[in-house]
Parts: C-alpha cells; sequence; structure tokens
C-alpha cells in the first residue's frame, strides 16, 4: 500500500470519528488537488515534494476539519494549510535550480563529473498534474507560462514568503487583502513584499515571457522534424532546427552548453550513445512539448522538455532521473517499440 493510500485510508477514518461525511468531504477536498500541487511546485520545484506537501496538507485539512467553521472559503483554507507546509518545508533548505543558475556554460572537453544530489536540481512536471483546466484560452496560456522551468526557477530566488506572496497575487490573482488574511499579516506588508519579489525577478532577468500559444502546425512540424533527426542523429537535420543560442543541460549534471556549435560537437562526441535512441511523446511538462528518450538498447535515458521560439528549438532540457520520471510520465522501463506505443 503507498503512503498517499495509508494516509488517506487513516484520514477517512480520522472523519468518520469527527462525525465528518468521509465520503463528500474527501471529493470537496479532492477538487482541489490539482491546483494545489502546481501551487506547491512552484514553491518547491519538484513534482514529487509538491505532491508529498500537498498529500500532508489534504491530512491535516482531515484532521482538523472540526475546527473548520467556514469563516474563509474551504479552497482559501486549503491554502493557507498548503503555504505553511510549504513555508515548513523550505525551513534552511538551499533553493534548487537549473544547471545554467550554477555556473558558467562548459566547454565539449569539459568531464561531465560526477551527478549533484536531487535536493540540487528543478525538475520537470506533467501538465496534467499541476495545471487544472481552464476554459478561457488565454486564463490557459498564463497557466502554461507560470510553470515553465525557468519561472520555476526565478522563484526559487525569492524568499520564501516572498515566493508565496508573488504566486498568490500574480499568478492565482488573489487580493492584496485575501493574500494578507492568508498570511496572518497587513495589507502593507503583502504590498511591500510583492515589490521586492518583482524587484529581484527584474534584476535577475528572469521575468516571464510573453504567454506560449498552443501548438500551431508550424510548431508541430517543427517538433516532428526534431524527432525524425535526432532519432536518426542527422547532425545536418539538427543544424537546422536548433537557433543559434539554443541551450542544453542535463541535470544530475552541472555540466551544460551553449550554442547550436558546442551542441552539436558534444552530441558526436561525449553524446554519441545517443545515437539510435527512441523519442516517446508524453504530456506536456512545464508547458513545453516532451519526450521520453530511450537508447538504442531500450533503456530509458532522459525526459526531454523542449524550449521553442522563433521556430527554432532555443533549449533541450533532458532530465536523467528515469527511475522516478518515466513513471511520473506514465513511461515503462523499457522501450516497446511502435507498436506499443500505439
Amino acid at each position: 500500500m503507498s503512503e498517499a493510500t495509508a494516509a488517506s485510508r487513516d484520514t477517512a477514518a480520522d472523519a468518520a470519528e469527527q462525525g465528518a461525511p468521509a465520503g463528500e468531504l474527501a471529493d470537496r477536498l479532492e477538487a482541489h488537488r490539482t491546483e494545489l500541487t502546481g501551487y506547491c511546485y512552484r514553491m518547491l520545484g519538484s513534482a514529487f515534494e509538491a505532491e508529498d506537501a500537498v498529500q500532508e496538507t489534504m491530512v491535516r485539512a482531515w484532521r482538523s476539519y472540526d475546527r473548520f467553521e467556514g469563516r474563509a472559503s474551504l479552497r482559501s483554507w486549503l491554502y493557507r494549510i498548503a503555504t505553511n507546509v510549504c513555508l515548513d518545508l523550505l525551513k534552511g533548505s538551499r533553493r534548487r535550480a537549473r544547471p545554467m543558475d550554477l555556473a558558467s556554460p562548459s566547454s565539449v572537453d569539459t568531464p561531465v563529473g560526477a551527478g549533484l544530489p536531487e535536493v540540487t536540481w528543478i525538475g520537470p512536471v506533467p501538465d496534467e498534474r499541476v495545471l487544472a483546466s481552464a476554459g478561457d484560452p488565454a486564463e490557459a496560456a498564463v497557466a502554461r507560462e507560470s510553470v515553465r522551468l525557468a519561472f520555476i526557477s526565478a522563484l526559487q530566488r525569492l524568499a520564501p514568503r516572498q515566493r508565496a506572496v508573488l504566486i498568490l497575487r500574480e499568478v492565482l490573482s488573489w487580493s492584496a487583502s485575501e493574500v494578507a488574511e492568508l498570511l496572518g499579516s497587513s495589507v502593507a506588508s503583502v504590498n511591500s513584499a510583492l515589490q521586492r519579489a518583482r524587484a529581484t525577478l527584474a534584476a535577475s532577468g528572469d521575468t516571464a515571457d510573453e504567454p506560449p500559444r498552443p501548438l500551431d502546425d508550424a510548431q508541430q512540424a517543427l517538433l516532428g522534424r526534431y524527432v525524425d533527426a535526432f532519432e536518426r542523429f542527422d547532425m545536418d537535420a539538427l543544424t537546422a532546427l536548433l537557433h543559434e543560442d539554443s541551450t542544453l543541460s542535463m541535470p544530475p549534471y552541472a555540466l551544460w552548453l551553449r550554442g547550436r556549435e558546442d551542441i552539436l560537437k558534444w552530441l558526436r562526441g561525449p553524446g554519441h550513445g545517443c545515437e539510435g535512441s527512441h523519442l516517446v511523446a508524453v504530456a506536456a511538462a512545464n508547458g513545453r512539448p516532451a519526450f521520453g528518450q530511450y537508447r538504442a538498447d531500450g533503456e530509458p535515458w532522459a525526459i526531454q522538455v523542449i524550449d521553442t521560439a522563433d521556430g527554432r528549438i532555443t533549449a533541450l532540457n533532458s532530465f536523467l532521473d528515469t527511475e522516478r520520471l518515466f513513471p511520473l510520465f506514465g513511461l515503462p522501463l523499457r522501450y516497446g517499440g511502435r507498436a506499443a506505443e500505439a
């Protein structure tokens, strides 16, 4: 039995003892799981920590529901609990990052080195785990932008309470008074924290980009050409697809490359083991197209999250923690061929 299942069983028993309608309460809490996971992911930078934080939020909500008197909405109450859970988790921890946040770009000849611990890195997340369905296309685009890897990285530069304020005010569109009530603070304090958070993001250069459009025919064609070129390991074809200043990163390794020429040299040299790989499309990750990469022998190698702009690929974000990430994205730990994909 999983920890989440056990926790749900235990908290259902708690609710029954307290006289709460367990089934109805479970449904009401569950309705907020996706948006809470998105909030916790933005706060923590890890899909796995976010899911753990939301499960802890649900446990606390079950156990204290008899003291919830409806003075705030259930949603606001859950966000207060989730915020406290995240702030507790962030005490004393160092911020998660991307390789490009830690050092200048490497050269092709730079040794890959040893991988750094998982807690070092911002990890990818399937959109479906963190983005609740939105009827308005404009709102959906803003939501996708708010989980892109660069923006999650920018959020990690903020002090935890500033991070919460910025997410609640600018991503979730809460009013200053609502945020003040959630944090047990004043409107003036919330506004001050928001100003400092904005200044920090502006100084870092990691402000939000223009919200991405849904994949159109041209972008789909670009991705199709990329899959074809990568699987054939056709460097000439890849040259035509990569932006001149494109980047390649591979957590848990700190090494990262900038520039089409260096990326192609790396693939021809240290990265030659990618020849013969198979790419399997998965649900979007961090608001971007994503693929599971299997090596020629069928072993999983990476989750690739692809950034594009102006008809070119601008970033290849490859995450190598296959043991945990492939199940997260619904992928088997062995390539079963094109028939299995269908």
